[in-house]
């Protein structure tokens, strides 16, 4: 018998025996579902996250004050000594390797006015430096100068969804805008940058120079310090070393604070290369995880198949030796029993693929996740579903093709 021919008689025995093939590749088609499911949503997810280290910056390092002591109990992060402007300058000027540094203090929410549309939203004072540091591209109009950040200009920066929200998607540049009952005039727009893995806003936000904020809305003030700031952003330059930058920050801060040798620092200086190094060794872990749980789901659906199989040599005992006897060769026998092995496999594997990939679209448009169909994973699934239908298909196939053909044909 050619390939063709073996595959069709094993179609034709699937076919007869539809219910009992079906409960076989049941562990199959379980199997590989899961692995395209899951695999495509943390792909997905893993894009996502991409794109949200891609809108901060790669390079970018935060500076913020550390933890606070109430009474013997320890407060939460940023709740220490505020940094300060002065901190800010310190290592612009002194700290070598690095692009550019910004400050940020943030408003509470505040109410904005124009025309007849009042919509509350979030205020951050920045530095010039900040929408180069953050890659806040600048669509029209201008970002603030330095200058006009230390006169404390009243000057707004907006984002998208101040457009469409306030202006009703005109452009707002040369408008006078209302923001917490002072009149502010919008010099520019930043592009669109969607939503957060968290699924907060980043467009719903304005911009306006970091000393106009704290002046006017008592952003960050503090009896105890000088021109505080919640945050300060660094940005470390192409080719430098971040770990040296950030050893050289916390030198700096220690000696700006006062901190004894010994002592804890009373500050934090994070890097997104940190939070990627952490995400790496997450996602390594979970896709071992994975690919343990969908090996021990395609191994229950190899042992499956290969008690189906048996029984479906046992059942054809007198087929079997019936061939045999009119000149049908040992190696006949086990290709056929394998085939059909194979066939039922990949079988599964193509309904599981088809499953798994409206399972995905499904938990997406109830999600309201993204998601990313791997084509590379796809036939990784396949293979190993034809993998698992000749590991376990070889016993029955090789049970099959020893069978004495005088012996198979007294079988009843």
């Amino acid at each position: 018998m050619n390939l063709l021919a073996s595959i069709r008689v094993a179609l034709t025995a699937l076919r007869i025996n539809a219910l009992r093939s079906s409960l076989a590749m049941l562990g199959v088609i379980i199997g590989v579902a899961s692995v395209i499911v899951l695999v495509s949503i943390s792909e997905g997810t893993k894009q996502a996250v991409e794109a949200q280290i891609s809108s901060f910056g790669a390079n970018l390092l935060i500076v913020r004050p550390g933890t606070s002591m109430f009474g013997g109990r320890r407060g939460g992060g940023g709740t220490g000594t505020p940094v300060t402007d002065g901190d800010a300058d310190a290592i612009r000027d002194q700290i070598s390797g690095i692009d550019g540094v910004s400050g940020e203090v943030n408003a509470s929410s505040q109410s904005v006015v124009f025309g007849g549309v009042n919509w509350s939203t979030g205020l951050a004072g920045v530095n010039p430096d900040f929408f180069e540091i953050r890659d806040w591209v600048i669509e029209e109009g201008r970002a603030f100068t330095v200058e006009e950040e230390q006169s404390a200009r009243r000057l707004a920066v907006v984002g998208q969804t101040i457009i469409d929200e306030v202006f009703d998607r005109a452009n707002p540049v040369g408008q006078s805008l209302r923001i917490g009952g002072q009149q502010f005039e919008v010099i520019g727009t930043v592009a669109a940058k969607g939503q957060t893995s968290f699924g907060s806003d980043q467009d719903d936000v304005i911009f306006a120079p970091l000393s106009t904020v704290r002046q006017r809305f008592g952003a960050s003030e503090t009896p105890t310090v000088r021109d505080p700031v919640q945050t300060i952003y660094v940005a470390v330059g192409d080719g430098e070393s971040t770990g040296r930058v950030i050893a050289d920050i916390q030198d700096l801060m220690r000696v700006r604070r006062e901190i004894q040798p010994g002592a804890d620092d009373d500050f934090n200086v994070s890097s997104l290369a940190e939070f990627i190094r952490a995400r790496n060794e997450t996602e390594s872990q979970l896709g071992l995880l994975l690919a343990v749980g969908a090996a021990i789901v395609l191994l229950v659906g190899g042992i499956g198949i290969m008690n189906i199989m048996l029984v479906s040599v046992t059942e054809r005992t007198r087929e079997i030796g019936l061939r045999l006897a009119v000149g049908a060769r040992a190696s006949d026998i086990r290709n056929q029993f394998l085939i059909e092995s194979i066939v039922l496999c990949v079988t599964g594997g193509v309904v599981g693929l088809f499953v798994g990939i409206g399972g995905t679209i499904a938990y997406a448009n109830v999600g309201e996740l993204e998601i990313s169909v791997n084509p590379g994973i796809v036939a990784v699934a396949i293979g190993a579903s034809a993998f698992v239908g000749v590991f376990f298909g070889l016993y029955p196939a090789h049970r099959a093709a020893r069978l004495n053909p005088i012996e198979a044909l007294r079988f009843e």
